[in-house]
């Protein structure tokens, strides 16, 4: 006889589904934490509350958020801080064999008959107590060069730009791997549950290589550590107001009884990027009010403007974009990724550069001043730098007034300032013609090591499972680069 309890229509499918599915649960929660498997209170991917799977850090964090300016093209390391007297002596002569080492070219310069060696037009001058030397294109840069570390012996393995980028902000040239803003938020969370803790800011109308928004995606992380990107104009997150007719509360109202479905769903399914979507929604509401007070920049003084320059007062500029970054910074939004395009530059590169740096150099300058005079820049790390460095010959024909540049991992020129780093410091060095490192060379891995250690996070620590085996930012290499650390 059956009881109340029991389900006549309990079928050998219904049995299946159910006992796979606890199989399933079982087996996740077993290579997330197999020591912990029975604790009686498991972990989660993620923590709902806007915290991190660490819970703290790993030790005492240095830096409390970051501001990375990437520069997308990657800037001609030659012209504006890596000075060689010795290219400006050979200008037009054949790169000696002996230099290039049979190096990989692209195709794009491998064809050429010669590789004439390319001086820079521009004046190098020493600036500070440092003594760094600067481009004449980078005057407001020249002003600060005390407060930036400079590492002038980065490479790479990747030659072309879209797996470089992906390389920079991944740790792998191939799509699908977390960036490094989401590995931050995974592991630390926020300190503002009104915001994201990773925002993400492009230039307007900027054109060149191609962005990929992989480039802030959480690959195979809970989807909720994506970065979100900020735009100028009328809706600076997309799909974040409501339709017509819908107010505040009956958006309220909405998302408590779409809650209470997606907790039914989770504990039937167990998928945790339901919890993922739950937490995005959330925010969404939440940054309802947050974003609009963040972007409205009209409570910022005149002084304020003039020092980040004119193109400041015009949405979505450089400029524009690196303001929103201190009021970012200011509201504790722990990774701040500002995108800006252009410095690909294969041909008409003295005319070109000099568009970049008068878009970003003022603005870089008075981004790192404004943060130290407000008391952020102790704990705020600021990185600018590409995806790789530019050849010491010219791209096609070299002329008394034009040439460009090709891409050149090999060596190429990054600055850091704030929190963690020595002030008025510069790292590593290229030989004569700034074609090879000659002292200290410091990998892609070894730079996101480093800029995770400074974060608190021991980057061979912070690892999440897929597809059988545990990753990592820095995957299998990097190692914390000790001599740039305050």
């Amino acid at each position: 006889m059956c009881t109340h309890d029991e389900n006549k229509n309990y079928t050998r499918r219904d049995f299946l589904t159910k006992t796979s599915l606890g199989m399933g649960a079982l087996s996740l929660a077993s290579m997330l934490d197999p020591m912990g498997l029975f604790a009686k209170e498991k972990p989660l991917l993620f923590k709902p509350d806007g915290g991190g799977v660490m819970g703290k850090p790993h030790f005492p964090a240095k830096v409390k958020r970051v501001i990375y300016l990437f520069q997308s093209g990657a800037p001609s390391q030659l012209d504006l801080f890596d000075h060689k007297p010795l290219l400006n002596k050979m200008n037009g002569q054949d790169l000696p064999e002996s230099v290039q080492q049979g190096q990989r070219l692209t195709g794009m310069s491998s064809g050429q008959a010669s590789l004439p060696i390319a001086g820079s037009p521009f004046a190098f001058k020493q600036h500070g107590d440092s003594g760094a030397l600067v481009s004449d294109l980078m005057p407001y840069t020249a002003k600060i060069v005390d407060e930036l570390c400079f590492i002038k012996s980065m490479y790479t393995e990747a030659i072309n730009h879209d797996p470089a980028v992906t390389f920079f902000q991944t740790g792998s040239q191939l799509p699908g791997r977390p960036s490094i803003g989401s590995w931050v938020s995974y592991g630390l969370g926020t300190d503002n549950k009104n915001l994201p803790e990773f925002v993400v800011l492009v230039t307007k109308d900027k054109y060149g290589q191609p962005l990929y928004s992989r480039s802030w995606g959480n690959g195979f992380l809970p989807s909720q550590h994506q970065g979100v990107q900020f735009r100028s104009g009328k809706d600076p997150v997309l799909y974040l107001t409501n339709p017509p007719g819908i107010d505040a509360t009956s958006r309220r109202e909405q998302l408590d009884q779409l809650q209470k479905l997606e907790k039914l769903n989770h504990h039937d399914v167990g998928d945790p990027e339901i919890l993922a979507r739950m937490a995005q929604y959330e925010m969404a509401f939440r940054m309802q009010t947050s974003v609009p007070e963040i972007m409205d920049t009209s409570d910022e003084s005149d002084a304020t403007y003039e020092m980040y320059g004119e193109d400041s007062r015009k949405p979505g500029t450089f400029a524009a974009n690196c303001l929103l970054a201190r009021r970012l910074a200011e509201r504790d939004v722990k990774f701040i990724q500002l995108y800006h395009q252009g410095w690909d530059q294969h041909g008409n590169l003295p005319n070109a550069i000099k568009v970049q740096c008068k878009e970003t150099d003022q603005a870089t300058a008075a981004l790192i001043t404004d943060l130290k005079q407000r008391g952020l820049l102790e704990d705020t790390l600021v990185i600018w730098g590409g995806e790789f460095g530019r050849t010491n010959y010219s791209q096609g024909q070299l002329t008394d007034t034009n040439f460009g540049r090709d891409h050149h991992p090999k060596c190429f020129t990054i600055f850091m300032a704030g929190a963690g780093v020595k002030k008025g410091f510069s790292l590593g060095a290229t030989d004569d013609f700034g074609y090879n490192v000659v002292q200290r060379p410091v990998h892609v891995h070894d730079f996101q090591a480093t800029l995770m250690h400074l974060l608190g996070i021991d980057h061979e620590r912070l690892t999440f499972k897929s597809q059988g085996r545990r990753y990592r930012l820095t995957d299998v290499h990097g190692e914390v680069v000790k001599e740039i650390l305050a």
